[in-house]
């Protein structure tokens, strides 16, 4: 079983290398779809659009939400192409996090500027990662945000 820094480092390593190469302003969807793909060809088991369903004072929600990418059944991937990332995304993931009793989720916008600018990792009781596999070309470190949704 691969380790949760490990599944996000290449997360973001593919982020990257995809933001460099296409640069910001496409859709959402074309995103997701080439990220997909280039994790599925460095190995990695990802799910897309999966629907979530959960249950709430007895109430059943078959369809309460859809999380972009599941990467090896472990990180939740938000993905976004916005001028700017608002605090209610990361707020959302902390939600998706919390009701699919993850660890860890990534956020990551490309329609930022720099992928450094649009990229949070959000953790739900897991301690923040030192891995220099969660930075990103190891000056510009990833912004963890802790489970009240307050960054770090």
């Amino acid at each position: 079983m691969r380790e949760l820094d490990d599944i996000s480092g290449a997360v973001v390593d593919a982020a990257l290398k995809i933001h460099q190469a296409l640069g910001p302003g496409l859709l959402e969807s074309v995103y997701e779809s080439v990220l997909a793909q280039e994790l599925k060809r460095r190995g990695f088991e990802v799910q897309r659009q999966r629907s979530v369903c959960f249950e709430f004072e007895g109430m059943q929600f078959d369809e309460g939400f859809r999380i972009d990418l599941l990467v090896e059944g472990r990180v939740i991937v938000e993905l976004k192409s916005l001028e700017k990332l608002a605090p209610v995304h990361s707020k959302q993931l902390l939600t998706y996090l919390r009701l699919m009793n993850l660890q860890v989720g990534l956020l990551i916008n490309f329609g930022a500027y720099t992928l450094k600018e649009g990229l949070r990792r959000v953790v739900n009781g897991l301690v923040a990662a030192e891995s220099p596999q969660l930075r990103v070309n190891d000056s510009r470190q990833l912004l963890d945000t802790n489970s009240t949704g307050e960054r770090e």
